[in-house]
């Protein structure tokens, strides 16, 4: 067996499985201000109660997301040491400033959110909210800033110690506002929001299926469809961006994305479609003519590369990364098409009583989770086979004193041990909705901390 393809895939398994609960953390953050903050407007206790009961939510989901972050650190050094030897400068600043400026302080905000219920007063309760989804966003920012550097690389030089090559941070904040990102964060930080959103519309939803909780997850609905929408209409505007950025900085993936081989104007933007990568065409696809070439650069004359201009081994995976892509665009634009018609239909009432759409927004739950994946499937597998893009190739990233079959009993034990938590993680979150918010007026403050 290869080494290097086994951890590959263990870091897959590892990265797949921990960006399940991150985006979750950051879309409830926000959530939860916007619930708060409706409280303290309108003195509803409902609001109260939707914010206490999702916190619940909310720090079961962060500490799942903390515990199997931890692990991806180690393989660093472990499966992948020469590339850390690469990156180390360069990785070093923005993961101690995860650590310091955004974990730090969500963790410890998290705290007084948790326990500080009728402890502190209310706005500096409030105050610990806003700490958390903040220290959310922060965290999301800095692991995205050198996961984009190994994208679009930007504020460094190679250095030669010992015989080994290293990059080394020339401009800080070059390094951090690399060509990609601002448009991968916001996209990525969009799809978050949907996240959140979405598990709060699914739960409300099966709420109102079981006529239970009905005030409160009526007004939950709301919320979550509104941010939804928002959020789900955010995607396409920094998709777009980060697609045009990908034309400019990372064309094999462009056309990865869209199965383009050959360099002729006026560019097909497929549908969807079957890429046989020995014959390099596009078989039983469905495509809009010309468009991709005026979505990217706004006129369809100037030919984007194909992969034909770059030698066969340096082009990725193409119909992996093809249908990837692909099936994230779907999902984004079914997801635009749910919460517009939730929001359109709130205004009647009609949301509350329709089952059927009630059972859709139940299981729509799935569609961020599934879109966040994909989508950082054909982001990563994309830019193969470069680790660093254009700088140092996957295959010569590996630790060479890693024998495969180490690595294969670690991805096994990863794989149970990580099964075994999400099952977890399920029952508990079951628990939790199954037992469901308490009562809004027996919850109600007599008094309280002011």
């Amino acid at each position: 067996m290869d080494a290097a393809l086994l951890a590959r895939l263990q870091f897959a398994l590892t990265i797949c499985f921990h960006y399940v609960f991150p985006p979750i953390s950051i879309g409830l953050g926000l959530l939860l201000v916007i619930m708060q903050g409706l409280y303290l407007r309108t003195r509803d206790a409902i609001y109260r109660e939707m914010t206490r009961f999702w916190l619940k939510v909310f720090a079961l989901t962060f500490t799942l997301g903390a515990a199997t972050g931890i692990v991806m650190e180690f393989e660093f050094g472990t499966n992948w040491s020469r590339y850390a030897r690469f990156v180390g400068d360069v990785f070093g600043s923005p993961l101690a400033a995860e650590g310091i400026f955004a974990f730090f302080l969500e963790s410890v905000f998290l705290g007084i959110l948790v326990f500080g219920w009728d402890r502190v007063s209310e706005r500096m309760h409030f105050f610990s909210t806003i700490m958390v989804a903040l220290g959310a966003h922060l965290s999301a920012l800095w692991i995205i800033v050198a996961n984009s550097w190994q994208q679009t690389p930007a504020g460094f030089h190679l250095v030669e110690h010992g015989g080994v090559t290293r990059a080394e941070i020339t401009d800080f904040w070059g390094m951090v506002f690399n060509p990609s990102t601002v448009e991968r964060y916001t996209h990525a930080i969009t799809g978050a929001w949907q996240a959140g959103a979405w598990l709060v519309v699914s739960v409300s939803a099966w709420y109102l299926l079981q006529r239970r909780h009905e005030k409160l997850a009526r007004r939950a609905l709301t919320i979550g469809l509104v941010v939804a929408l928002a959020a789900s209409l955010g995607q396409l505007m920094t998709g777009h961006a980060s697609a045009v950025g990908v034309a400019r900085h990372q064309p094999a993936k462009l056309a990865a994305f869209e199965g383009r081989y050959a360099e002729t104007p006026r560019a097909d933007l497929y549908l969807f479609g079957w890429v046989d990568e020995s014959r390099e065409r596009v078989q039983l696809g469905l495509a809009l003519p010309g468009m991709l070439d005026w979505l990217v650069q706004h006129e369809a004359d100037e030919p984007l590369a194909g992969l034909h201009r770059f030698a066969p081994e340096d082009r990725p995976p193409v119909n992996l990364v093809f249908q990837s892509y692909h099936l994230m665009v779907a999902l984004g634009m079914l997801l635009i098409g749910l919460s517009a018609l939730g929001v359109i239909l709130l205004r009647r009432g009609v949301t509350f009583r329709w089952r059927w759409l009630l059972w859709v927004y139940t299981f729509a739950v799935l569609g961020p989770q599934i879109a966040n994946q994909v989508g950082w499937i054909s982001a990563e597998v994309g830019r193969q086979p470069w680790i660093v893009y254009g700088l140092l190739r996957t295959r010569d990233a590996f630790s060479p004193t890693v024998a495969a079959g180490n690595v294969l009993l670690t991805l096994i034990v990863f794989g149970l041990i990580y099964l075994a938590l999400f099952a977890l993680y399920l029952a508990l979150l079951t628990a939790k909705i199954r037992h469901g918010p308490a009562d809004p007026q027996a919850a109600a403050p007599a008094g309280g901390a002011r």
